[in-house]
């Protein structure tokens, strides 16, 4: 079932963001009088179609892209036939090479504002959670997981400062701007002594996943009770909100994981603790056979719980607007990284797979949208890489012929346009297969 619905939420996300992209071209196109033949979310075989005025309306069974067959340009549809006949006004190739070249960012400018305006509302609809950096480490520092521990940091580190600048978010150290940095570093409390951990520069590679988050970094929480589990061994000895650990097998704990340590790594068949309620001193000793868990979760001090920050809508724009076009500025620092080897480009790439995987497997329309609108920029991006077949491709043409003053003979074009498609369909192969390698090995 899960699978089902990552498929759903991929499948319709990129079927919002292809038709809006093909919608930038055609209503560029018709807007300076060329003729539209076919507009198709998705690649044939057709699941249906519709004709309207002049143009065929298609939904194709191939989810993975889409097309505008415009008169009298070379694209994917490859019309040889057409090319040969003599230009009629209405045909692409007979227009002004400013027109041929709006009508070409069409798309990619209509995916640039559909990523603006959803992270403009998810601002202004949902804001943001606020975590004190100062209240964590006020309460114990950090609990360094794995990943962390890799990199240099360890259980009571108490972050000060990343990259140089003080941290008032928590959530803040998380930034992938901090990990595709160059030379970005932690500066953290470690007992009294100031140190700096370097980050390394291949570390979003590790970070690439929801488990690797889930390894890396949490906050530390005093060792005081908040609920009982029913049916636990706490509920058995009856232990209440507000008692406080003090020791577990012998071993001072004054922090919720040191609690957790002892506890999973009991060895015989008894635990025993002891416990400050209010100015008493309890002592227990009870039977623990085959036992992770006392039962207990932890009370979150108040200045741990995640705050909320709400914006107006004029903020809105402003900050969703940054973020929307911070997407991309990730996206350059990622690509620099791996043209410069700095990054894996197997691990780094991710295909339709990996994204179904981010979508979840429940839906989350606040998630699910937060990713349509990381997805539309990214798209805006790709497309504008100069590669034959691509939008950035045509442009690039364009660019040149309104430049020199020479347009490209449509033999160049034809065999730059079959190149980029061999290309683009080598390089999805590799993506896809990258995609399976991962689910498989890991």
């Amino acid at each position: 079932m899960e699978g089902l619905v990552m498929t759903a939420q991929i499948l319709l996300s990129l079927s919002i963001l292809v038709g809006l992209h093909e919608m930038g071209h055609l209503l560029a196109a018709k807007f300076f009088g060329m003729r539209v033949e076919q507009f198709s979310i998705g690649f044939p075989p057709k699941i249906f179609s519709f004709k309207y005025g002049e143009t065929e309306y298609a939904l194709s069974a191939i989810p993975l892209g889409g097309f505008v067959k415009i008169s009298g340009m070379i694209d994917e549809s490859m019309d040889k036939e057409q090319m040969k006949q003599p230009p009629q006004p209405w045909e692409f190739r007979s227009k002004p090479a400013w027109q041929r070249l709006i009508v070409m960012l069409g798309g990619i400018f209509i995916n640039v504002i559909t990523g603006i305006v959803i992270f403009i509302f998810l601002t202004f609809l949902f804001g943001d959670s606020f975590i004190s950096n100062k209240a964590v480490n006020e309460s114990g520092g950090i609990i360094a997981y794995e990943y962390a521990e890799d990199i240099g940091l360890k259980t009571g580190d108490k972050i000060l400062k990343v990259n140089g600048k003080e941290v008032d978010d928590f959530q803040k150290i998380f930034d992938s701007d901090v990990f595709l940095g160059d030379g970005s570093y932690y500066t953290v409390d470690r007992a009294g002594e100031i140190v700096n951990v370097r980050i390394p520069g291949d570390f979003i590679e590790t970070m690439n996943s929801k488990e690797a988050f889930l390894n890396f970094i949490g906050f530390r929480m005093p060792a005081e009770v908040g609920k009982i589990l029913e049916g636990s061994l706490a509920e058995q000895i009856e232990l209440q909100p507000g008692d406080k650990f003090l020791e577990v097998n012998g071993v001072p704990t004054l922090y919720a994981d040191e609690v957790k340590n002892q506890v999973t790594s009991v060895k015989g068949d008894s635990i025993s603790f002891k416990i400050q309620r209010a100015d008493e001193i309890l002592s227990y000793t009870e039977p623990f056979v085959d036992e992770s868990l006392i039962g207990v979760s932890w009370a979150i001090p108040d200045g741990l719980n995640s705050g909320q920050i709400d914006y107006g809508f004029g903020e809105s724009i402003g900050l969703g607007t940054e973020r929307a076009f911070g997407v991309i500025f990730t996206q350059i620092k990622a690509f620099g990284k791996m043209f410069s080897g700095e990054l894996n480009v197997q691990k780094s790439l991710s295909g339709p797979i990996g994204i179904a995987q981010a979508y979840g497997g429940e839906w989350d329309w606040q998630r699910f949208w937060r990713l349509t609108g990381l997805l539309s920029m990214v798209l805006a991006f790709m497309n504008l890489l100069p590669i034959p077949a691509l939008d950035g491709g045509h442009v690039m043409f364009l660019s040149f012929e309104m430049i020199s003053g020479r347009k490209p003979g449509d033999k160049f074009l034809e065999y730059a346009q079959k190149a980029g498609m061999v290309f683009l369909l080598a390089l999805m192969v590799f993506i896809i297969g990258n995609d399976i390698f991962k689910v498989i090995f890991g």
